[in-house]
């Protein structure tokens, strides 16, 4: 999304290191704000993936995939979404009734499902939104292993203090991914 908006803030602009000395109250209120920009950022992007593709934005994750791989089992793809099995398999039917992606049994194995794009697929993808596999998972793969370290103990931490935690939750894509 480059469409450019007069509340959008340059990265460098919400960084901690321009921060001031602020009290607790008020840095854990930036955090939630940070946290809200983040939100509905990803869920901007994902609803604008809709719009023009007419596929969500776990489907498009899914064909971004295949694209860089060619072909892929259900649960290779379930491993790089880490999503349930059955939630990749429930997208990938959504793709395929669409003439985007072609499902075919493993000649060697034939209990294993292989996805493949199909053309049609490829020009979709080409010209759908960027980042194909949404903001999330492309700003993490940006990250280095010292500031993913360091995000990961913050979530780690925030996770530990939330009383009624479904860790199961972690399994399934965003509500506005789908």
């Amino acid at each position: 999304m480059n469409k450019k908006n007069s509340n959008i803030q340059e990265p460098s602009s919400i960084s901690a290191t321009n921060a001031p000395e602020i009290s607790d109250s008020a840095a854990r209120l930036e955090i939630l704000r940070k946290l809200r920009i983040i939100i509905r950022a990803a869920a901007k992007h994902s609803s604008w993936i809709d719009k023009q593709c007419g596929v969500n934005g776990a489907q498009l994750w899914i064909m971004q995939e295949l694209h860089e791989a060619g072909a892929l089992r259900i649960g290779e793809l379930t491993l790089k979404l880490a999503v349930h099995q059955t939630t990749t398999s429930n997208l990938v039917d959504g793709l395929e009734k669409r003439g985007y992606v072609q499902k075919m049994r493993d000649p060697n194995d034939q209990r294993a499902v292989t996805v493949t794009l199909t053309a049609q697929g490829s020009q979709m993808l080409l010209a759908a939104p960027k980042p194909a596999r949404g903001l999330l998972p492309e700003a993490l793969m940006q990250l280095d292993r010292s500031s993913l370290n360091v995000l990961d103990q913050g979530l780690l931490g925030l996770l530990e203090s939330i009383d009624i935690l479904d860790e199961e939750l972690g399994m399934l894509p965003l509500p506005f991914t789908m």
